[in-house]
């Protein structure tokens, strides 16, 4: 799986490093950024409830 982030979209709230702390964090600059790609098997579960919960709809997954 792999997942792009819409940094203009991004607020940097972090859920999606609460739903996937091995896949996002939040950097610095605010935002969030990948930490590991592609995603293993083990994570996407993880990284699809990511996607559910952005409020902003910055991330897309696609596989």
């Amino acid at each position: 799986m792999k997942v792009d982030i819409d940094l203009t979209k991004c607020s940097g709230m972090g859920l999606c490093e609460v739903a996937a702390p091995s896949i996002f964090e939040v950097g610095e600059d605010g935002q969030a950024h990948l930490i590991a790609e592609p995603v293993s098997d083990d994570d996407v579960a993880a990284v699809e409830e990511a996607g559910r919960n952005c409020p902003t709809m910055a991330l897309s997954l696609r596989r």
